[in-house]
Formats: C-alpha cells, sequence, structure tokens
C-alpha cells in the first residue's frame, strides 16, 4: 500500500513538472519571436490611394512580391503583402491601396542585392499598377 502511495506520488509529481516546462518553453518561444525581429530592417514600399490609379493583387501576390524576395536571398527573414480596406477616419479616403513589407537582417546586404536589379523591379510596375510608390526604411525596435 504504502509502495502504491509513493508510485502515485511520484507519477503525478512527474505530471505536474512535465506540464510546468511546457509552459515556460512556449513563453520562452513566444518572447524569442520578439527579441528575433527587434534590430530587423523593415522596408515598406507603400501605394497610395487615388481614384484613377490601379493596382493587381493577385500578380503583385504572385509575381512581383516572390521575385525581389527572391533577390535577397538569406538576408531575407521574411514579406508580408497587406491590401487597404479604409482610412482610420469615416468619411476619408483610403491612405495606401497596398503595402508590401521585407523584413531583413541587414540594409547593406538589402541595397547590394536590390541595385543590380533595380531596372527589373521598376519594369515590373506596369505589370500591376500604375502607381509611383512611397518607400519606407526603418528598424524594428520592439
Amino acid at each position: 500500500m504504502k509502495f502504491k502511495l509513493i508510485l502515485s506520488f511520484l507519477l503525478l509529481t512527474s505530471f505536474f513538472v512535465a506540464i510546468s516546462q511546457e509552459k515556460r518553453s512556449e513563453k520562452s518561444q513566444k518572447h524569442n519571436i520578439a527579441v528575433t525581429e527587434k534590430g530587423l530592417i523593415k522596408i515598406s514600399i507603400m501605394y497610395p490611394y487615388t481614384e484613377s490609379k490601379t493596382f493587381n493583387m493577385e500578380y503583385y501576390e504572385t509575381k512581383h512580391m516572390p521575385m525581389v524576395a527572391s533577390f535577397l536571398g538569406s538576408n531575407l527573414v521574411k514579406y508580408t503583402i497587406e491590401k487597404g480596406l479604409s482610412s482610420g477616419v469615416p468619411n476619408q479616403p483610403l491612405p495606401f491601396m497596398a503595402i508590401g513589407t521585407f523584413y531583413v537582417k541587414s540594409l547593406g546586404e538589402y541595397q547590394a542585392a536590390i541595385a543590380p536589379n533595380r531596372d527589373a523591379i521598376r519594369a515590373d510596375f506596369v505589370n500591376y499598377t500604375n502607381v509611383i510608390p512611397v518607400i519606407l526604411v526603418s528598424e524594428v525596435v520592439k
């Protein structure tokens, strides 16, 4: 009887230790994601909205952004594509039709990869838009 009680106690203790370690691991992973992104360089390519302008989201998503991403190699951490829906102020026009964002480790490497491909990138604009984008380069702080 005493043996069964001790065995039950040990099994129960092992179970709670395992659960506790799993929760700590999840918290650690969430924390590491934030730490990993801090210091990354973010290149935002923003396409201003104007009624007379056009934007082919399907082409941008399936052709243009993957093409540019392929130039960036291992410096590229990830990229995102956003489709503008509305302004943050009621009854105001949409500020941007779309925003493409590249997250890279090094600005210098990004610039070196883009420079020889700049003409190909610009030549592809006519395939999806008649808008001249606004580009913002920033550093992820948090």
